[in-house]
């Protein structure tokens, strides 16, 4: 079995790291899942949301019995600071919802999940309340996965946006599913003129956090079983 197992939302958060990994179609409590394997690790994106990542989440433990979940893919700036591209280990995971807290035990600072996807103002309040870095919608109901099954918890996430950056509105194109219409979504956008630079921007910023995040967990498919100890080191991190 996998000593670690990946959770992302999207594969292309992730997929300079998967594309050479051996890809597996299974089912778990009736729904399908597409898992991304190797020696010591196993990966797999459930979409977008918490609802989401709690089924991608059982689904991974129960398969594969990995000693250690963690969170990884893409979040928002709270920190003026953040560039896109910069990967965080946070110490502390916090769910929006009820107000949660849990620490990971390891790397340092705290990211957030929020219900949606947050804009300039929303962040501004979240970073705010809750003294956060940054912003994700899944890393709080991968944690909570992790815990119901006695399994240790972790996030890598990595800068995808600033926190200034000018968001469109993406909520009428995530499906219940977690799924994001992304044709739906570009159909929208070339209808509208004035989105076509923040699309194109947000499709840069993407690809640069993708191969960032992917290199930083490249030591994973590499490591033997066992977390690296150089894992998280070698980039900045925001402190707590």
């Amino acid at each position: 079995m996998p000593e670690i197992a990946l959770v992302a939302a999207f594969e292309r958060e992730v997929w300079p790291l998967l594309k050479t990994w051996r890809q597996v179609e299974r089912e778990y409590a009736g729904h399908p899942f597409r898992f991304f394997e190797t020696a010591n690790c196993v990966a797999v994106c459930g979409g977008m949301g918490a609802e989401a990542a709690r089924r991608a989440t059982q689904a991974a433990i129960a398969l594969y019995e990995p000693a250690t979940v963690e969170s990884v893919g893409f979040a928002g700036a709270l920190e003026q600071g953040l560039r896109v591209g910069q990967v965080l280990e946070p110490r502390f995971v916090i769910d929006a919802s009820d107000g949660s807290r849990v620490d990971t035990g390891t790397g340092s600072g705290t990211l957030v999940s929020f219900a949606s996807v947050a804009g300039k103002v929303q962040k501004a309040k979240l970073a705010t309340t809750y003294a956060a870095q940054a912003v994700d919608m899944e890393a709080a109901a991968v944690a909570r996965g992790a815990q119901a099954h006695g399994v240790r918890f972790r996030a890598v996430k990595v800068i995808s946006d600033e926190a200034s950056f000018p968001w469109p509105d993406l909520e009428h194109f995530a499906g219940r599913d977690g799924r994001f219409r992304e044709g739906a979504f570009a159909f929208h956008a070339a209808l509208r003129p004035w989105l076509w630079a923040t699309v194109l921007r947000l499709g840069w910023n993407s690809s640069a956090a993708a191969r960032a995040l992917s290199g930083h967990l490249k030591v994973v498919e590499q490591a033997a079983p066992g977390r690296p100890a150089s894992h998280g080191a070698d980039q900045g991190h925001p402190g707590s």
